[in-house]
């Protein structure tokens, strides 16, 4: 951001939130183990159904085929008949009508029994066929368990904890190979990060060293009262470039540390956070007749209390260095908003376009200025917040301010 004149604002595009977006119905999610169950459920019900109609096939045949009456009534003198499936049945009708209601009475009742045998076995199959999803079910956690175990470790990872190791027991199948190159990929990445700690905190000593003798140096150069004017306006401009080279080391070795997630977290109240560093940038916001205002209410959350600070006072900063001229203010507020805790950093300023707001969070970068040369910072201060936010696991999001100015949205899981 600069203070020279700006275009006219540009229409705001949508901001963008790093979250993902969560399904509407999470236990309808299509698993993996769901799947399987209902491959596993579906192949026996399928099954099933086909050695049914094999068997309703083969009864109704063999069932046709004994279709031939096996005895025949050629007289019933003195025979008393009756019969309560076939009231048709009896001795009051003619010798040939009885025949007939004989034959009718049995095909009646061979229907009768397959369509008992075609319920009854569609009831077992119904039966058997929650058995057998019940039971894929079953079998597809076990068989997915190492994957569980496997997902359970990533997560561990992306806590920063690379020491975590999946060592998978068992066969030496897919699931114990893919374990085994998941623990392999781990093992190098473990290699990597410790090596990366090791150039940081090296180049923290060599860096931050001579930076810090030049700066002794040109001190007890200005302290001397008989130095010429010339001298001492030539030891004021080092002494101010050296400065801003040490604030350009501490932030890339800031930004470098913060890019991994936090280990250990303690509770940090936003509000507390907020307060500090508006008391760190309080005679710079009177110096520059800007005034600092907004409600901060408790917001407590788990992190690293001196990274949430930073964010804080690289935020309040920029409100209170990209201001405009006269009656500018800046608004700090904390609070808890759907069980997340948020902080927010408004301010006027000059009109920022939508399409510049992406820029300002890679490093080195401000709107419409030059990479170096500017005395409001050195490029990194809301690189850093994003940086420590994320690994916060939380996110910011950037939009222009109506009538000039931006809004910082800093939203951290509590």
């Amino acid at each position: 951001m600069a203070t020279t004149p700006a275009p006219p604002q540009a229409p705001p595009k949508p901001t963008w939130d790093p979250r993902r977006p969560q399904p509407p119905f999470p236990w309808l999610r299509p698993t993996i183990r769901i799947r399987l169950t209902l491959l596993y459920g579906g192949m026996f019900l399928i099954a099933g159904i086909l050695l049914l109609s094999i068997i309703y096939l083969l009864a109704a045949q063999a069932i046709t085929n004994g279709n031939a009456p096996l005895f025949k009534i050629v007289s019933f003198q003195e025979l008393k008949v009756s019969s309560d499936n076939c009231p048709a049945i009896t001795n009051q009708v003619p010798l040939a009508d009885f025949n007939d209601a004989i034959s009718r009475c049995a095909d009646s009742q061979r229907h009768a029994a397959l369509d008992n045998l075609l319920s009854r076995s569609l009831l077992a199959l119904l039966g058997l066929a929650v058995i057998a999803f019940a039971f894929g079910y079953a079998m597809a956690g076990r068989v997915l368990s190492p994957l569980g175990r496997i997902t359970r470790t990533a997560r561990q990872v992306a806590g920063s904890d690379l020491s975590r190791r999946i060592e998978l027991d068992g066969p030496d199948d897919e699931l114990k190979e893919l374990a085994d190159t998941f623990d392999e990929m781990l093992e190098r990445l473990e290699r990597a990060f410790t090596a990366q700690q090791r150039f940081v905190g090296n180049a923290s000593h060599e860096l931050r060293t001579p930076l810090a003798i030049n700066r002794t140096l040109l001190e007890v150069h200005l302290s001397d009262p008989d130095a010429p004017v010339e001298l001492q306006q030539l030891g004021k401009t080092l002494l101010a470039t050296n400065e801003r080279s040490e604030q350009l080391v501490e932030g890339l070795l800031l930004l470098a540390r913060s890019d991994n997630q936090i280990v250990e977290r303690k509770p940090v109240d936003l509000a507390e956070v907020a307060g500090q560093a508006i008391d760190q940038v309080h005679a710079e916001a009177e110096a520059k007749g800007v005034t600092v205002r907004g409600e901060r209410r408790p917001a407590v959350v788990q992190g690293n209390g001196v990274l949430l600070e930073r964010i804080a006072l690289n935020l309040v900063q920029n409100a209170v260095r990209y201001n405009v001229a006269e009656n500018g203010w800046v608004e700090v507020t904390t609070e808890v908003l759907h069980g997340q805790a948020v902080l927010t950093v408004s301010n006027t300023g000059p009109v920022v376009p939508a399409y510049e707001i992406d820029n300002l969070f890679e490093p080195f970068r401000r709107l419409r200025t030059e990479r170096t040369g500017s005395d409001k910072g050195v490029g990194l201060g809301l690189s850093i917040v994003r940086s420590v936010a994320r690994a916060h696991g939380g996110h910011i999001v950037a939009t222009p301010r109506e009538g000039g100015g931006l809004v910082m949205r800093v939203t951290l899981p509590v």
